[in-house]
């Protein structure tokens, strides 16, 4: 019995040691990885790609990359909200185990290859509707994209013809800028997105939120050629006669429209 317990205590050793022996040669096997993402976290650098390590690390395989990237995603470093599209996760958001959308929408739809904005209810918060924070973030985009759903996060992508360039603005993030519709584009996808995004009443109570921001002089032409006649003026009908019934602000609906029916 002596000799039997001495034995198993051998063998427990020797499991053990082998088994720290591969943890150690498997982090050295993906250590050129984890370093490389310390250095780009390091000087704010959020997101990468595939394609992108594949270039940047020419004698390793794509399966062995896409294993190293497995491996840090289990630690939680990394994550995928798109296939081959990956976000570094900083310590500060290391609970949530993603970054918020702001952050990385810009790459993302850079990496997808589609014009955007953000807009809806994400733009209205953005412009000062602080009460209306979103709990899914909103995006507009030329052609039909995708639900993106990753660990909490929820990101809806409303399509429309074409965007309006002049009527979307930069805004500074912390990990650089984003295209945001202006607070005059933003009231009027309210409108026209409203069975979308909670109702009328919801859209109204966001418009008069945003009556800081929005200037009836914008509401010009650039904003009536980017959008149909009809859309338009269901837009400002519905702003004009809502003032006084919802408490939302009057944009100036019907002096437009007036002017836009004389000139035709």
């Amino acid at each position: 019995m002596k000799y039997l317990s001495k034995f198993f205590i051998l063998v427990s050793f020797c499991d053990t040691f082998i088994e720290n022996l591969l943890q150690v040669t498997t982090s050295k096997k993906y250590n050129y990885l984890f370093k490389w993402i310390e250095k780009q976290q390091s000087v704010g650098k959020y997101v990468f790609n595939l394609e992108q390590l594949i270039k940047e690390f020419p004698d390793q395989s794509e399966s062995g990359i896409l294993l190293a990237l497995k491996r840090l995603a289990k630690k939680k470093r990394v994550v995928s909200v798109y296939k081959g599209f990956y976000l570094i996760v900083p310590p500060e958001y290391a609970a949530r185990g993603i970054l918020p959308p702001i952050t990385f929408i810009d790459d993302l739809m850079s990496f997808i290859g589609k014009p955007y904005y953000v807009g809806l209810l994400s733009a209205a918060a953005l412009h000062g509707a602080a009460h209306q924070q979103p709990q899914e973030f909103f995006v507009v985009t030329s052609t039909k994209q995708l639900t993106t759903r990753k660990k909490g996060i929820k990101i809806n992508y409303f399509t429309r013809g074409t965007i309006p360039e002049i009527l979307v603005e930069k805004r500074k993030t912390e990990a650089g800028y984003v295209n945001v519709s202006s607070a005059e584009l933003t009231a009027a996808d309210l409108v026209y997105y409203h069975n979308r995004i909670g109702g009328l009443n919801r859209v109204c109570t966001v418009i008069n939120e945003l009556a800081e921001s929005i200037s009836p002089k914008k509401i010009n032409k650039d904003l009536i050629e980017s959008m149909s006649t009809p859309t338009i003026q269901s837009c400002l009908l519905y702003t004009s006669d809502a003032a006084d019934e919802l408490l939302c602000v009057d944009l100036g609906g019907r002096s437009i429209l007036k002017k836009k029916k004389k000139q035709q």
